[in-house]
């Protein structure tokens, strides 16, 4: 009985050296074959490097500064307006606060209905999924086989595709849907408190540069000048800054939202100083 199967067996071991030194092959190709128009790497940092990505970075983050942005805009805009319409200092700092606040409120309550909507809609397709894995037989041979065509159109063979979905559906099947069918990860929904609180304080903080540049300037003169001064320079700082956090050229971003920024103060001013001419 040994002396028969002894063939069969040497016959697979052979398959698997075969397909052990085919892999081989396959490792070396890709990774001394590929191109090399990057320096090599010196040491663990410059390793590290290449597996920091920009999309890692918390978007909330990036959010947050957009919301900085909106909120300087926002309110810089409407006090350059206001500025050009009235020389009165009460008028333009109630303006501003006016702004402020409402703008704040506006985008927090955007931001909650937003994210929140999201979060429902991702949770009812989670649930969705969870029903289909408790169906019976049936609908989970057919979600596993729809999982497998996933796995098989992202450059898997026919076989491995089949292991892998069967295995992480083994694992957690509901959850291997929703990564790689839905593209939700059921670790990381986003908050809808967390992103209304970001979008109310960042904007908050956006719109209080020019409300604090100007609040303590009595002549509408310097207070124009003080308010474009600052906030021409928070844009910078925030245009910088966002291109920092998504790996874009800083100085271009920069000065393209102090760009958009100047565009939207001088058409308010415009507007305010035609309307309060007239009005006078």
């Amino acid at each position: 009985m040994a002396s028969t199967l002894q063939p069969l067996l040497d016959s697979e071991a052979g398959d698997q050296r075969s397909s052990v030194d085919l892999l081989a092959v396959r490792v070396h190709h890709i990774v001394d074959d590929g191109p090399h128009n990057e320096p090599s790497p010196r040491n663990s940092e410059d390793m590290d490097k290449y597996h920091q990505h920009y999309s890692d970075r918390a978007p909330w983050l990036r959010a947050a500064v957009l919301g900085a942005n909106d909120g300087l805009v926002s309110v810089a805009s409407i006090m350059l307006g206001v500025s050009g319409g009235s020389r009165d200092k009460h008028t333009l700092i109630l303006s501003g606060l006016s702004a402020l606040v409402a703008g704040a409120m506006s985008m927090a309550a955007g931001e909650y209905i937003s994210v929140a909507s999201q979060r429902d809609t991702e949770q009812a397709d989670v649930d969705k999924e969870r029903r289909a894995q408790e169906s019976g037989p049936a609908i989970r041979q057919q979600e596993l086989e729809e999982l497998t065509q996933i796995y098989v159109e992202r450059g898997l063979t026919d076989r491995l595709a089949r292991e892998v979905a069967v295995a992480l559906t083994e694992k957690d099947a509901v959850r291997a849907h929703a990564r790689d069918e839905l593209g939700i990860d059921m670790d990381d929904l986003v908050s809808p408190w967390q992103a209304a609180i970001s979008s109310l304080v960042c904007f908050g903080i956006g719109g209080g540069v020019p409300l604090l540049s100007a609040i303590f300037i009595t002549d509408p003169k310097t207070r124009i000048i003080f308010v474009s001064l600052a906030s021409t320079v928070a844009l910078m700082v925030f245009g910088a800054v966002g291109a920092w956090l998504g790996g874009a050229h800083r100085l271009k971003a920069a000065f393209r939202v102090l760009l958009g920024g100047w565009i939207a103060f001088v058409l308010t001013y415009g507007v305010g100083k035609l309307f309060g001419d007239s009005a006078g």
